[in-house]
């Protein structure tokens, strides 16, 4: 038995359509969205009766997607978008793009705003962590050469 693949990411958001704007102007392109809710989701996620409206984006290339949800019941219940980026859990999602100062020149237009600052790995790569829609923290990487 082995993995075939990663199938997602998810991220519970408090605004929906500022998430779908915001990875759209990152380059994702919007798979779909839908309501789910029901006795099977409940079972699944373990919240009993649960209604969530999903959006799912998928990468250019087509092999990654990001499921963003919004939770109409039951309410959220915790918020670790002001964490620390050494707190424990997940992190953040990293993106390669070609060209990471077109890129936050874009997303600085949708309210991102960097997390420190861009640095340069060894001639290599050019990093950040960016927070974006509701304070989500994303990263971004440009292979250098």
């Amino acid at each position: 038995m082995a993995i075939k693949r990663m199938d997602n990411v998810g991220i519970v958001v408090d605004d929906l359509d500022a998430a779908i704007d915001f990875f759209r102007d990152l380059g994702l392109e919007l798979e779909g969205r839908a309501i789910i809710e029901g006795e099977w989701a409940g079972r699944v996620t373990g919240l009993g009766d649960q209604q969530v409206e999903i959006a799912m984006m998928r990468t250019p290339d087509g092999q990654s997607r990001l499921e963003l949800s919004r939770f109409l019941s039951p309410p959220v219940v915790a918020d670790h978008r002001n964490a620390p980026v050494n707190a424990l859990g997940y992190l953040r999602v990293m993106f390669a793009v070609d060209d990471i100062d077109a890129t936050l020149e874009k997303l600085y237009k949708r309210g991102a705003h960097l997390a420190g600052e861009v640095v340069e790995y060894k001639a290599v790569y050019r990093l950040c962590y960016i927070r974006g829609p509701g304070g989500l923290l994303i990263g971004l990487a440009q292979e250098l050469g």
